[in-house]
């Protein structure tokens, strides 16, 4: 399988810009021995278009937050929503080895050992976004899924990759009209 490739993905206006976001999720910038000591601590290889995206920032709020669903979830009947996307890294507290990340989450709040939890919810820790690498395994190229910890961590399938997460995330305003 080719690598994931971010070509002709906007990453002008993908982030937003926030004292918040700088403070609690933007890491330091990627460097492969960042990279590479956070794949050997979680035990995974970690998507290109992950990489991609680090590179032109490392971790942050994202100015798109809804993904739609093909089911519902505890947030909506037909979406998930994000507040940010982990960095690469161990100096934030939302990175992926940071105070509240991806281990935390397994080891404090009992998610399932399935891959990298990379994206909290507005749940503040109820529902998360993961890397799942169940059917690929570590190396492999990993479907994105929505862990919802309240409902018995009920796992619902996102998107097929990162680059798809990335390029279907869309506006909450989107939603305004489903009520």
């Amino acid at each position: 399988m080719s690598p994931m490739s971010l070509t002709g993905f906007d990453m002008n206006g993908f982030w937003e810009d926030s004292d918040y976001a700088e403070q609690e999720y933007v890491d330091v910038p990627l460097t492969p021995a960042l990279l590479k000591r956070v794949e050997r601590t979680l035990g995974y290889k970690l998507p290109a278009a992950y990489v991609e995206l680090a590179r032109h920032q490392n971790g942050g709020t994202p100015a798109r937050t809804c993904h739609r669903t093909q089911e519902s979830t505890s947030w909506a009947e037909d979406h998930v929503a994000i507040t940010g996307i982990y960095a690469i890294g161990e100096m934030k507290p939302y990175s992926l080895l940071g105070e509240f990340g991806s281990q935390f989450m397994v080891s404090e709040w009992g998610y399932p050992e399935i891959g990298i939890y990379f994206a909290d919810c507005p749940s503040g820790g109820h529902d998360m976004l993961c890397l799942d690498y169940r059917e690929c395994g570590p190396t492999g190229e990993p479907s994105i899924v929505h862990v919802d910890q309240e409902h018995d961590y009920k796992v619902t399938f996102v998107a097929p990759n990162f680059e798809a997460f990335l390029r279907g995330l869309v506006s909450e305003e989107e939603f305004d009209d489903d009520a």
